[in-house]
């Protein structure tokens, strides 16, 4: 199934898995408020969907975005990043339940960069650069990177590239935590879409608890993370697929899981 809005392109490319296109390519996949919202929505939509496991974006192989809309910001100043509907569609990304993996090629920067740290799991092609580079217009990065790229990268990687706008290459980004693989350069949608398949194949609802147990790392105390941890894996034996995922390990075949 394809469906194709102005913006995002959502195609069915394995079972259960949904492949997200930035299609706004004649401006390098530049997040305007009008994409960052139809993005989100298409999310909140994926996330209601039971036939849909994992999810992967992508923009060109020559850029995953250039950032936020620059023109936006000349024109409307503070209230172009600031405004609720762009702020809300953030938060539908940022909550997205579902494994989310970004295949990025080319150019990620700002926006698209913040939009990449919300992945959870980050593929890059060979030529990908990726950088924060808004205090080359007199501002910030405002869509999270000065929080979400410190955690994941340390402070000095962050400092570097929030207060030098120098970016820096998928090489070093694997080094720093931010990707998690680099492959040759036009072939990260493909990568991201095999370990996607591969992902859907699992119990869909244990996928889900693990990737809020691992982001709950983030976001609380070592032993308020490890409580989570430890409902969520009592949550995960109560499941059928909990049931299924065993008898197929001891009866040595191939498990069916059904997603309750």
């Amino acid at each position: 199934m394809t469906k194709t809005s102005d913006l995002i392109q959502s195609t069915s490319v394995a079972p259960h898995v949904r492949l997200l296109t930035l299609n706004r390519t004649s401006k390098r996949n530049a997040l305007s408020n009008e994409l960052i919202v139809d993005l989100g929505a298409t999310l909140r939509d994926a996330a209601i969907d039971e036939d849909v496991r994992c999810v992967v974006i992508c923009g060109s192989d020559a850029f995953f975005s250039a950032g936020a809309d620059i023109k936006e910001m000349r024109e409307r100043g503070f209230e172009a990043i600031d405004n609720p509907a762009r702020r809300s569609a953030w938060r539908d990304v940022a909550n997205f339940p579902k494994p989310l993996i970004a295949a990025v090629e080319g150019i990620c920067f700002g926006g698209g960069h913040e939009l990449a740290l919300l992945a959870d799991i980050v593929i890059a092609g060979e030529g990908a650069v990726f950088g924060q580079p808004e205090i080359n217009i007199g501002i910030l990065p405002g869509d999270g990177a000065t929080q979400r790229l410190t955690r994941v990268a340390g402070k000095s990687l962050a400092m570097l590239m929030i207060l030098s706008g120098q970016s820096i290459t998928a090489r070093i980004a694997m080094q720093a935590g931010l990707v998690a693989e680099v492959v040759e350069s036009g072939r990260a949608q493909i990568r991201a879409v095999e370990l996607a398949d591969l992902i859907a194949q699992k119990p869909p609802r244990s996928a889900e608890l693990a990737k809020a147990a691992v982001l709950a790392a983030f976001q609380t105390t070592l032993d308020a993370g490890l409580e989570f941890e430890r409902q969520a894996i009592r949550f995960a034996f109560s499941t059928a697929d909990q049931q299924e995922g065993m008898n197929a390990f001891f009866e040595k075949r191939p498990p069916n899981y059904r997603g309750n």
